[in-house]
């Protein structure tokens, strides 16, 4: 059983086993940030600089804006845009205004967007001027009454307003010709009506909601996850403890992982804020000269990312010509997707700096799990529980026995940061919050299969819902993609079950070579069979130029398998 948590004894020096969490709502964090470091930058943007007190300032008189328009506590307001920092400024003044932040994925189409807009019944949105069209589609399917509107350059440096709008406002779709429809408002007229205002007297407290999450969708419907301000202020804090070499007030953070996402807004924006860390901010992390220039340009500290991100800096040939100073770094966070231990230690030698596995969900927005900054980071591990965090290992047949150490189960935990419950899905919340009757709190089942060892240490096998079972063998298909993603000429790789009329389902994996290598389908084969169980195998090997992924890198298996029952069914 592992009610012993052998985990705490592995922590870094100074990490405490629980926290003392302050009853406040989360934009406490900004604001003491102002009060501390008020002329620090809070975002960087292509040399645009906003500072703490700046920041708070604006936030004040967004939020009193908004309840001049008639927003009431707990309204949902919608937001989509990139890491930008009008992104910062409405979303911490939609929760100085008491209402809900639903950050949508701003490379939705217009009728993704309307699921989460409908169940969430959003009436105000914020959007950035290049998507304005996008959501205008989308408006008449739903409640969306007014768009507060923001251009790319409201937030650029003088100079480079001007050559932007030259050169780039029209050609990247962010003027609006004919300007904006009725009822729709630019956020700097918004923050006009409003100059200098006070934040105003809502009541706000820990238990009142600040965020609905929602899921990507990848596994069905998406569903949105409630979030106290309670459960963001306790992650945030867990976050920030668990940096023990942090120095506050020193430290600048890459913001390249989207805001839109838990990860970025909370392993992000909200530790930055309570560490009075600068953001550098960058809008697309796929701009790679850009994430590398603001490197060696700002001397980021802190890089929170994802795998793909590193890898892909690795394999770049300007960067191992050395054309860029990586040096800086000193602490990267890894999320969303499996760290292999190559990507691992190339981004380690060109950095200089520590780059160690997380893992966390929506519905615990965001982090349960960390590999520790200065102990043992365990290739494969996603580390061992944050302070205050209960984890369990689940037995598969029942749902609920506790499996001993070692055993493979469902991953349950229990936590401060823990969401409410699924808006407007009683069943779903049902099914993911269970009491298992140890009293306290209900414990969140993660779908995840994982397996914990002697020191404490979690590991994912898989998702639940993504094993493949190939003549009734279990195949777990992120040991197959490490498997072959340890070949040196394999930059990425994706595996999933596809249907077979002999076995019922077989394994599949979708492959990426490196830029000027060449494999051939028998090869990858051989190798794998000397890593893998003959049933663990693919049978089916599909050379990629790229895999389908969210915008935080997490490879989607499920588009990879629709996409082989299409490409059958033609």
């Amino acid at each position: 059983m592992l009610d012993s948590r052998p985990w705490v004894a592995h922590y870094d020096k100074g990490v405490p086993q629980t926290i003392d969490y302050p009853q406040v709502p989360v934009f406490h964090f900004l604001e003491e940030s102002a009060r501390k470091y008020p002329d620090k930058a809070c975002t960087i943007f292509k040399g645009a600089v906003v500072t703490f007190k700046e920041m708070s300032a604006i936030t004040d008189e967004i939020a009193a804006a908004l309840v001049g328009m008639g927003v009431k506590k707990g309204d949902r307001i919608g937001l989509f845009m990139p890491n930008t920092p009008q992104f910062v400024m409405a979303y911490f003044g939609i929760l100085k205004a008491g209402a809900v932040v639903v950050a949508t994925n701003p490379l939705y189409t217009a009728s993704e967007i309307e699921h989460q807009v409908n169940d969430a019944g959003i009436e105000i949105m914020f959007v950035m001027s290049n998507f304005y069209k996008t959501i205008k589609t989308a408006q008449p399917k739903t409640k969306i009454k007014t768009l507060i509107v923001t251009n790319l350059k409201e937030t650029l440096p003088p100079i480079l307003r001007i050559l932007f709008t030259l050169a780039k406002e029209k050609k990247g779709g962010f003027r609006i010709e004919g300007g904006l429809a009725q009822g729709d408002i630019w956020m700097k007229d918004l923050m006009a009506r409003s100059k200098g205002a006070a934040r105003p007297k809502v009541e706000i407290g820990p238990n009142d909601t600040s965020l609905f999450q929602y899921s990507g969708g990848t596994t069905g419907i998406s569903k949105g996850a409630v979030a106290l301000h309670r459960n963001l202020v306790a992650n945030t804090l867990q976050i920030k403890n668990w940096m023990s070499n942090l120095e506050e007030g020193n430290e600048i953070m890459l913001m390249a992982i989207p805001l839109f996402h838990v990860y970025g807004m909370v392993a992000g924006m909200h530790f930055a804020l309570a560490s009075g860390a600068s953001m550098i901010m960058v809008p697309n992390p796929r701009d790679l000269v850009d994430v590398l220039t603001s490197i060696d340009k700002y001397k980021p500290t802190i890089f929170p990312g994802v795998p793909t991100l590193y890898n892909a800096i690795n394999n770049r040939a300007d960067v191992k010509a050395g054309k860029y100073n990586l040096k800086s770094v000193k602490a990267c966070i890894s999320g969303s997707a499996p760290l292999l231990r190559e990507t691992k230690e190339q981004f380690e030698a060109l950095t200089g700096g520590v780059v160690f596995e997380g893992f966390g969900l929506s519905e615990a927005p965001t982090a349960t799990h960390c590999n520790p900054l200065k102990g043992a980071n365990k290739t494969g591990s996603i580390g061992m529980p944050l302070p205050d965090v209960e984890c369990k290992i689940i037995s598969l047949d029942d749902g609920v026995t506790e499996l001993q150490m070692g055993d493979v189960g469902e991953l349950v935990i229990r936590g401060p940061q823990v969401m409410k419950g699924y808006h407007n899905m009683p069943t779903e919340t049902e099914n993911t919050l269970r009491d298992l009757s140890d009293g306290g709190a209900a414990w969140l089942f993660t779908g995840d299969i994982a397996r914990m060892d002697e020191d404490g240490y979690f590991y994912i096998v898989d998702r639940k819902k993504e094993l493949i079972k190939p003549g009734g063998y279990q195949v777990w298909p992120r040991e197959v993609e490490e498997a072959i993603i340890a070949h040196p000429k394999v930059l990425e790789v994706g595996v999933a079950g596809i249907p077979d009329p002999y076995r019922g389902e077989t394994v599949k994996a979708w492959v990426v070579v490196k830029p000027g290598e060449t494999l051939t389908e028998a090869e990858i084969k051989e190798f794998s069979k000397e890593r893998l169980a003959a049933y663990k195998v693919p049978t089916h090997i599909e050379f990629r130029d790229e895999l389908p992924k969210t915008t935080v890198g997490k490879i989607l298996r499920r588009e990879l398998v629709r996409q082989h029952k299409e490409a059958d069914n033609n």
